[in-house]
């Protein structure tokens, strides 16, 4: 993408069906997809990966989105974007609240959540090289 390399993504989802339907939707667009099934496995891949976004579902069986978010804002400010079926404004809110940097709704169009992902991750490389501030020149 914008620096030349491949962006690290990290999905975080107990369905391996959408984590493998993401990494087909993603891959040709310059995304390296990891995949990570439970939560506490994903917490430990973005400690281990360093992705430059993170995808999160919100309803898994062993820690929820929610938790997960909140766990790893612990130690990363990585921007987080959760994909979930759920749309019930007060869990959205939630989400928002606890961290994540943005939410889509499940089912998306590929282009759409393509370029919600290259969005975070240039918002992110521009805080990192800390060309993410407003310059304004007399």
């Amino acid at each position: 993408m914008d620096n030349g390399f491949p962006t690290k993504v990290l999905v975080i989802d107990d369905d391996k069906t959408m984590s493998e339907m993401l990494k087909l939707v993603l891959e040709p667009f310059a995304f390296d997809v990891f995949e990570a099934s439970t939560g506490p496995d994903g917490i430990e891949a973005a400690k281990q990966i360093k992705p430059e976004v993170v995808i999160l579902d919100l309803l898994m069986p062993d820690m929820d989105g929610w938790e997960v978010t909140r766990s790893i804002r612990a130690f990363s400010q990585v921007p987080i974007l959760v994909l979930s079926a759920v749309s019930k404004p007060e869990l959205v809110a939630k989400a928002l609240d606890e961290g994540a940097d943005d939410y889509l709704i499940k089912p998306i169009p590929n282009s759409v959540l393509v370029a919600h992902l290259k969005r975070l991750a240039r918002r992110a490389r521009a805080e990192e090289s800390g060309t993410g501030k407003l310059s304004i020149k007399a």
